[in-house]
């Protein structure tokens, strides 16, 4: 999962790509980039780090142009500790072309083999990113054949590109002196969007991941990116759209409504805040069968995105609603930081109790989902600390069981709290009194009715379905072994053994 952003205006753009990657900071703590273009040149910064921290003013002169896109990268794949794979990419030919991506390749080792032995053309990272970026340039040569670049030629690379890698991926491009294109895997699964403003000089049309970063940078939100769809703006700022896929459907990643995007934002026409009201109001129902609403006396949210869910559940159960925990805003996310060792280390630097909400009394947490299990633990052990008679313990999405591929760190299956446990052995590892899970089929009703345009979803980490069809154990278990690789680099003490990976009920190609 990262966050991207594309532009195109007649001002400079440096500042307002800066503004857009603030605004999708949550998409990506690791690494952050940002490319503008002036004339025929290229002006690249990136450097691991928060955005406040990478970019400072003499960065930011140092980037004229009124054309340009930046990522905020958070690393699922390739070396998540090396500065050389911050984005974007570059390579000078065709054109020149300047990349960033928001997703995950299945396939890139083959594609990596396949550029080297037949299209001759040279990676230098591990990240697929890289490799992705070698197929559309390949593919934009094979349509161009060094003639002048016209709309269609992008599409039909596109097109070609579409044909060639599998997996999720979301993708902002700048072709140099021609213009910014943007397009979606043909499953929708990451998330884009595109949107229009004004300035004293014309107007701007933008590219996100999320509608937040239209909306807080003064543009209007348009339409979401159609799945397998390119949009192409040239450098007037006139917008080329056409579908490039055979056969796109709309199967978001449902995680990004669970947790993973901003409540805020408006994705493939869902409201995320509205989805986790919905989700709360279906938990409300799992609650009831499981805890008597009159043994509870208040319900706690662990901050920040089960708040919605939280406050819906109390609404409907009648019971008192409390702020319990309060967050350090300056701690990075726990199930992404490297090591099982640093994870456990860092929730009580994250989060600190306010007692008096928890002496003396029965409280429900919820949280939006539960991945390792290790910040749960961590957590009903600090209501326990603070008084509390008992703690029962809420997810508002169904037990994570499967690893995830496409663009979320989740790979490893035995890293998964849920994976290969009944509700009642995971209840014993998190330390509650009672565990209580949202369903399947309610988490889909519920957010899945605030769009009956949507062809379905990607749940593949709580189903372990995966919608593109090409990913296995053995593809899983490569993935696994380049990441374990990685963190014995770093003496990474959260590596788990995946000789016990399952997918049961799997699309195998």
């Amino acid at each position: 999962m990262c966050g991207i952003v594309g532009i195109v205006s007649k001002a400079p753009v440096n500042q307002l790509i800066y503004d857009g990657l603030l605004l999708l900071q949550h998409r990506g703590q690791d690494a952050a980039g940002i490319v503008t273009q002036q004339g025929r040149k290229f002006f690249m910064h990136k450097a691991k780090g928060m955005v406040r921290d990478v970019f400072r003013t003499r960065n930011m002169r140092a980037l004229p142009g009124n054309v340009g896109l930046g990522q905020v990268r958070y690393p699922t794949a390739g070396n998540a500790y090396s500065e050389d794979e911050a984005q974007p990419f570059y390579v000078n030919a065709p054109f020149g072309l300047v990349l960033s991506h928001n997703g995950n390749l299945t396939n890139a080792a083959e594609l990596k083999t396949e550029l080297f032995n037949t299209d001759h053309r040279h990676i230098n990272t591990d990240s697929d990113s890289e490799v992705l970026l070698n197929v559309l340039a390949h593919e934009l040569e094979k349509t161009t054949r060094g003639l002048t670049l016209k709309p269609a030629d992008v599409f039909a690379a596109v097109r070609g590109v579409h044909k060639r890698i599998r997996g999720s991926y979301a993708v902002v491009v700048l072709i140099a002196g021609h213009g910014l294109l943007a397009f979606r895997d043909p499953f929708g699964i990451r998330p884009l969007c595109m949107g229009r403003g004004q300035n004293e000089y014309g107007n701007t049309v933008m590219v996100a991941s999320e509608s937040v970063a239209l909306e807080g940078t003064a543009h209007q939100f348009e339409r979401d990116i159609a799945p397998g769809e390119a949009v192409f703006v040239d450098m007037e700022g006139t917008v080329h759209a056409e579908q490039c896929a055979v056969n796109a459907k709309l199967m978001p990643c449902i995680f990004e409504f669970v947790y993973l995007a901003r409540p805020d934002s408006v994705l493939d026409g869902i409201s995320v805040y509205q989805a986790r009201l919905n989700l709360g109001e279906t938990l409300a129902k799992r609650v009831i069968s499981t805890v008597p609403p009159n043994e509870i006396d208040v319900i706690i949210p662990i901050p920040e995105s089960s708040r919605p869910s939280a406050t819906q559940l109390a609404h409907l159960l009648g019971i008192p609603y409390r702020e319990g925990f309060v967050k350090n805003r300056y701690v990075g996310r726990t199930f992404i930081m490297p090591g099982q060792g640093v994870r456990k280390k860092s929730v009580r630097q994250k989060l600190n109790v306010i007692a008096s909400e928890f002496k003396g009394r029965n409280v429900l947490l919820v949280d939006d989902s539960i991945v390792r299990g290790t910040t749960s633990r961590e957590i009903v052990q600090m209501a326990r600390d603070a008084g509390a008679r008992k703690v029962y313990f809420a997810s508002a999405a169904p037990p994570v069981r499967y690893p995830n591929v496409y663009g979320i760190d989740m790979p490893t299956a035995d890293e998964l709290v849920a994976h290969g446990r009944s509700i009642e052995e995971i209840r014993q590892v998190i330390g509650c009194d009672a565990l209580i899970y949202q369903d399947m089929d309610g988490m889909r009703r519920a957010i899945g009715s605030l769009n009956p345009k949507l062809d379905g979803f990607d749940a593949s980490c709580f189903d372990g379905v995966y919608i593109t069809g090409d990913v296995t154990a053995e593809t899983i278990a490569a993935m696994n072994s380049q990441r374990a690789d990685t963190a014995e680099q770093i003496g990474d003490d959260g590596d788990a053994d995946v000789s016990r990976l399952a997918l049961p009920n799997s699309q195998e190609a």
